[in-house]
Formats: C-alpha cells, sequence, structure tokens
C-alpha cells in the first residue's frame, strides 16, 4: 500500500448513479460517446482514463455514484457537450493491480481494503480507478491502479 497525494489535472466527466454489474456496459457507452465528442472538439488526451466512485457498496445490488473522467490538455476556450471539471489532489491509499477484470476485487481490492482496515487511516468514501493499462473488455491482463481516499 501506497500513501501518496494524487496530482490536480483537468478531466472530461460523465457522472451516473449504478451498480457494479452496470459498470461494464455503461463505461463502454459513456467511454465511446466521450471519445467521439474529444474528436469533434478536438481534444488532447492527457493521461489515463479513470472512473471514481462514492461510497463504493460491498455488494453489486446497492446503487451509488460513479463517474467516468478522461483527463484532457486543456484548451484555451471549451464550449463542448461533456462537462469538463478540475480534480483538486486529494491524499489516497493506493495499490496496483495486475490481472483480469474477472479477479479486480478479489485480488485487487481486498488485499488493499484489509490493509487500510489495519491502518490508522480513515476512508473519505471516494475511490478511484486509474487504468494505466487497459487492453479490451475481453482480456486478461490490465494495469489497473485502485486508490482509496483518506480524510485528512
Amino acid at each position: 500500500m501506497d500513501i501518496k497525494e494524487t496530482p490536480d489535472f483537468w478531466v472530461l466527466r460523465e457522472k451516473r448513479r449504478l451498480r457494479i454489474p452496470d459498470i461494464k456496459q455503461v463505461a463502454a457507452d459513456c467511454s465511446a460517446n466521450m471519445q467521439k465528442n474529444m474528436i469533434e472538439d478536438g481534444l488532447e488526451i492527457d493521461g489515463p482514463w479513470l472512473f471514481i466512485s462514492h461510497n463504493l457498496p460491498k455488494d453489486g445490488k446497492t446503487f451509488f455514484d460513479w463517474e467516468i473522467c478522461c483527463p484532457i490538455r486543456i484548451p484555451a476556450d471549451y464550449h463542448g457537450k461533456t462537462e469538463l471539471i478540475h480534480l483538486e489532489p486529494i491524499m489516497v491509499a493506493s495499490r496496483v493491480y495486475q490481472g483480469s477484470l474477472r479477479t479486480l476485487f478479489t485480488q485487487g481490492y481486498a488485499p488493499l481494503i484489509a490493509e487500510l482496515d489495519m491502518s490508522r487511516y480513515i476512508y473519505s468514501g471516494e475511490s478511484r480507478e486509474i487504468y494505466h493499462g487497459w487492453n479490451g473488455a475481453g482480456s486478461s491482463y490490465h494495469r489497473i491502479e485502485i486508490q482509496f481516499g483518506l480524510a485528512r
């Protein structure tokens, strides 16, 4: 587990209220729409895509607030269709997971949660997945950084 401060950056963002099983389809739909808008607006991607969850549940039935974000090089004047926001730095507990999406929770989230639960840190309620190495929906290998926001 690494404790670190995230950088600040500008992202295009779409928000949804959904359940964990809904993420796969919603992420595919949102990312395709966002990519189309970025091309139309002449925007340049400036880092790996990320998902931000607020109060991520431990089951697949509970709804929660979710965001898909794409870092961009901020243009001088933006009037695009997708919401543009500035993400401020936050303190996080972080761990890089390498493997398939099938074991993301058991082999990625679970060890980080276990370490955090044994520490003195307090969850802020925000968590992030940063897709450093996305190899397509059917791939057996991805490189995903899992972050839990820490309360100050």
